[in-house]
């Protein structure tokens, strides 16, 4: 049965799974263009980290930052890090935890939940995922700007 449990960045595989993803977007985005969290950043506190697991072994990880808003406006989160084990592809880790992160910013009661992604082709699962989950794009939200390397979303919930 995979767990989705509340976890540290730093810990031994998670924090070798995030050195593969920012490897990964490296190699697929110019440097400018790359919006991933190291485990440092995503231990700050405006950031939940959870990982999914099976029987111990890690199958992957996401989170969920809270995004500043002017006083007495409704909260907006983004989703950060989304990554799974190359052995746990295609067995729905993603789903699961996208819905998991969903479900967290429903319980906060956020307003909307935004992310950003890539256009290249290594990305195009990463947004069929998230269009199929309610996703569909938007201009460029927080601290972003328009870039051709990237896609923006939202999810009002």
């Amino acid at each position: 049965m995979i767990s989705i449990d509340r976890d540290d960045p730093a810990r031994g595989d998670v924090h070798q799974l995030l050195s593969e993803h920012l490897a990964d977007m490296y190699a697929t985005s110019p440097a400018e263009s790359v919006h991933a969290m190291d485990h440092s950043a995503l231990s700050a506190p405006s950031m939940t980290f959870w990982t999914a697991r099976e029987d111990g072994a890690l199958l992957g990880c996401g989170a969920l930052k809270l995004l500043d808003a002017p006083s007495g406006s409704a909260m907006h989160g983004e989703v950060k890090s989304m990554r799974t084990t190359a052995s746990a592809r295609g067995r729905g880790v993603a789903t699961l935890m996208l819905r998991h992160i969903l479900d967290d910013a429903r319980a906060r009661n956020l307003e909307r939940v935004y992310l950003e992604t890539g256009t290249e082709d290594y990305f195009s699962s990463a947004r069929r995922l998230y269009a199929r989950n309610g996703f569909i794009e938007c201009p460029p939200f927080a601290d972003y700007a328009l870039d051709p390397h990237s896609v923006f979303m939202e999810l009002r919930l």
